[in-house]
């Protein structure tokens, strides 16, 4: 099919409201455009757009929309960069929002929709039976972890520009809103796009670690803290339908969030002790005002008298309690609600709420004290017959703090194995583990992860240097072995029998009823041995480790430390779920989410709500034995197959990676130097100095996919699906999750390069050898998995994503000729300071129409 053709294909398989919204949006922008760059900006804007188009079927059109980009100056090159960047950026809110109307519709309809709670249970009950369903949402557990890693290419100021624009969008489509308050919406939305227009896209100063844990709550603000209770409900309801609001909840508070926000200490100088302590500070404030603010609201609707609704003896003596600590609040709230006991405790709740954010005597001393409080102003309410009242919106505040605590997420502190030493610093980050535990609970910060985990003597040392900057008294820790690289996954077992023998492990398995969690390092271990070997050898620890925890009688959780990008363990985390080791789940699931990934799953309610729903519906499916059963044939039938492969595909990316010259080449076909100026994180992108890829962190190494080759996702899968049979390949593609999950990803990766333009970066290297070595892969990558899907073209059977990638690739390519332009100049050592800023503005650019940084 003709380019012109495919492009009108994708078109009409876009649904009409995005496409209504994304003309919308777009129109606007060009007024914009025009009104503040001029009639000639937008007629330059337009001029590329056009020929970019056309150049996807052809390449005389190529070379002229070239020479256009060199013909500007460079203000007007950064001026063409902003109005593509902006457009991504509202194409992409459109497509949130679109998320965002489907699933409300879903949602709407008679019958469950697919992935949702209500569906996963109904479907789980029928197979397993009630008894079997009870113990398995028993011992529920999903555990998102926050991380700063620095993948988030937009500042935290356009981001919140977007999300104005995004609210302005939502009053248009309110059936309930006048003519004028219609017209009204119109007007903030050209004003918001503005705004957009005119904020800078690039960070003028370094991100601190604390501006990056204000970051990360304010989605906890905007949308967790609200979105949770409804999962609940809606848990509950699906568990039992009937009366869900008038008994005891039968949903437990399954989900717990972790931060490394201020915490990961991993070659990051910036993360010291105090700032450990700030970071936790914080998200108490946002936990306590959240608490306080919730208890407020629904205390002041408790108006029920004591006539109807009498108070239980338990809690009329709390509130004498609370009289005697407190007599001139007691009897403001007594004056103000005489004959409403109810209304008054809650309103004394959320006093010491309040208290506790201050720091005052009064204050809670843990989360299960206010539960307890809480579960206390339920009983009374059941006993006086106002079942609705306790189990209503008060249940809603319960699950909140069971979920949030005092503290909001738990904050984890990261430490390499190599640095744990007896430094000033690190003794008082034991200690303030201490006074943290003692303020906030022990749940507030008692993990302590071990990067690079060799043996058990890097464990060892955590609990040394706890016991010796307290004196002897060391704070709560769970010290976890975080494994990375192939060896040390391979290692992964023999290092844990020699772990749980530690005195301090010892103590704590009895403590917690044998709990052991464990980390693995997906990025790492892709960037060291590529995506495929790394994919099996990730596997295959996991299987090891389920076997090992059943052998030893250990409640194992696995901690996957996944990145955003494909090629650090990305994709949908349901089908990243479904694809682990049998036995490695079992009703728990902990991973981490970053950068670009966080705002994109939980930033917007009805989003954040689908992800977590099918998350946990895939961790209570891949928990079942017939689940599990399936799996374990499917990874014995293909055991030799996936050896081939990955031995193969590990061959060839290593020879890639260990070619002469390969860092050195690399740097210059890439912007990964410049991306480390790019001050998008506080974290510096190398772990040394050193100038090779083995020094480099994964996420930038990842991030180069600006140069449209996505190389980290798929290179190496070629070579390896050319050393087994088709036949095999095809089996184990419809028969084994892990490997369908492994090819699908891929297939995605693969769709996001474009070879053409790829090619174009990989001439600035001025070694043909190794630009060949690389578009040869691609060819053998890309046919191998179109034989083995049984696809004719790349995401054949995911349409809408597919045609929506072919919509955006030209206006990627406008950007991408817009960065070749400033590399080539800042590679001739021409440009200077312009062109550096070019380059980072496309990046900027690139990133959103990729949809994907690292």
């Amino acid at each position: 099919m003709p380019a012109s053709g495919k492009r009108a294909a994708a078109r009409r398989e876009i649904p009409d409201p995005l496409r209504r919204d994304v003309g919308l949006l777009g129109r606007l922008l060009g007024q914009v455009i025009a009104e503040q760059g001029g009639a000639a900006l937008l007629r330059d804007v337009e001029r590329l757009r056009r020929m970019v188009i056309a150049a996807r079927g052809s390449a005389r059109h190529e070379g002229m929309a070239e020479r256009l980009v060199a013909s500007w100056s460079v203000e007007r090159a950064e001026q063409v960069a902003r109005a593509f960047t902006c457009y991504f950026h509202l194409a992409n809110l459109a497509e949130e929002h679109h998320r965002a109307r489907v699933l409300r519709e879903r949602d709407s309809g008679e019958r469950p929709s697919s992935e949702s709670l209500a569906a996963t249970i109904g479907q789980l009950r029928r197979r397993l039976g009630a008894r079997r369903l009870r113990e398995l949402v028993a011992g529920l557990e999903v555990q998102p972890v926050f991380t700063a890693h620095p993948t988030e290419a937009r500042r935290r100021a356009v981001v919140t520009a977007i999300r104005r624009v995004g609210d302005q969008l939502e009053r248009l489509e309110d059936p309930r809103v006048s003519s004028a308050e219609r017209q009204d919406a119109t007007r903030r939305l050209l004003e918001e796009i503005d705004i957009l227009w005119r904020t800078g896209q690039l960070r003028s100063t370094q991100p601190q670690p604390l501006d990056e844990v204000r970051a990360v709550t304010s989605v906890f603000d905007e949308t967790l803290f609200r979105a949770v209770p409804e999962i609940y409900r809606a848990f509950d309801r699906a568990l039992d339908p009937r009366g869900s609001g008038r008994r005891p909840s039968q949903a437990p508070a399954f989900l717990r969030f972790g931060s490394w926000v201020g915490g990961d200490r991993d070659g990051n100088p910036s993360v010291t002790a105090a700032v450990t302590e700030e970071a936790v500070v914080v998200q108490a404030e946002h936990a306590l005002l959240a608490l306080g603010n919730a208890a407020t609201r629904i205390g002041r609707s408790l108006t029920a008298e004591t006539g109807t609704t009498p108070a239980s003896p338990a809690l009329r003596r709390r509130l004498a309690a609370a009289r005697r600590a407190d007599p001139a609040r007691a009897a403001e709230l007594e004056k103000r609600s005489p004959s409403e006991l109810h209304r008054q405790f809650l309103l004394h709740v959320a006093d010491r709420l309040r208290t506790t954010l201050r720091g005052l005597d009064g204050s809670y001393e843990s989360a299960a004290e206010l539960i307890a409080d809480l579960r206390l102003l339920q009983s009374s309410l059941v006993a006086a017959g106002a079942d609705r009242l306790a189990y209503g919106e008060l249940q809603h505040l319960v699950w909140q703090a069971e979920t949030f605590g005092l503290h909001l997420a738990e904050l984890e502190i990261r430490q390499h194995s190599s640095q744990l030493t007896a430094s000033e610093d690190m003794l008082e980050t034991f200690r303030t583990m201490s006074r943290l535990q003692q303020r906030y609970g022990v749940d507030a910060c008692r993990r302590f992860v071990v990067s690079f985990t060799r043996d058990a003597a890097d464990v060892a040392k955590v609990y040394e240097l706890a016991a010796l900057a307290t004196g002897g008294a060391p704070p709560v820790i769970d010290a976890v072995p975080l494994f990375e690289t192939q060896a040390d996954l391979e290692r992964a077992v023999e290092v844990l029998d020699d772990i749980i023998q530690l005195e301090p492990v010892r103590r704590r398995l009895a403590e917690t009823g044998r709990r052991v969690e464990v980390m693995l390092g997906y990025s790492d271990s892709a960037k060291e041995v590529g995506p495929v070997s790394a994919s099996l050898a990730l596997y295959d620890a996991q299987a090891a480790l389920a076997t090992w925890a059943a052998a030893r009688r250990v409640r194992l959780t696995i901690f996957h430390g996944r990145g955003g990008a494909l090629g650090r363990g990305g994709g949908p985390a349901n089908r990243a779920v479904r694809a682990q080791a049998p036995g490695s789940v079992a009703g728990r699931f902990k991973v981490t989410e970053q950068g670009e990934v966080i705002f994109a799953r939980y930033g917007n309610p009805a989003i954040a709500r689908r992800h977590i729903e099918q998350v946990t519906s895939a961790v209570l499916e891949a928990s079942t034995r017939p689940v599990q059963l399936r799996a374990e044939r499917a990874a014995r039938r293909f055991r030799t197959v996936a050896a081939d492969v990955g031995q193969a595909a590990r061959v060839a990316y290593r020879a890639l990676i260990e070619s002469p010259g390969f860092d050195e080449w690399f740097a210059l076909v890439s912007p990964i130097d410049e991306l480390g100026r790019m001050r998008i994180g506080s974290r510096p992108s190398r772990r040394t100095g050193g100038r090779r890829l083995e020094d480099l962190r994964a996420i930038p190494w990842v991030f180069a996919s600006q140069m449209r080759l996505n190389l980290p996702g798929w290179y190496g899968l070629g070579s390896g699906l050319e050393a087994a049979s088709l036949s095999d390949l095809t089996d184990a593609y419809r028969s084994w999750p892990l490997f369908n999950a492994l090819v699908d990803n891929a297939e995605m990766s693969l769709a996001k390069t474009d070879r053409r333009i790829a090619g174009r970066y990989l001439d600035l290297g001025g070694r043909p050898d190794l630009a060949e070595r690389v578009l040869k892969e691609y060819d053998l990558t890309k046919q191998a998995v179109l034989a083995v899907t049984g696809h004719r073209r790349l995401l054949e059977d995911r349409r809408v994503l597919s045609w929506a990638i072919e919509l955006r690739n030209p206006y990627v390519d406008a950007l991408s000729h817009l960065q070749l332009r400033a590399l080539r100049a800042i590679r001739r050592g021409r440009g200077g300071s312009s062109a550096e800023r070019l380059l980072l503005l496309t990046v900027n650019g690139v990133a959103a129409g990729l949809q994907n940084t690292g």
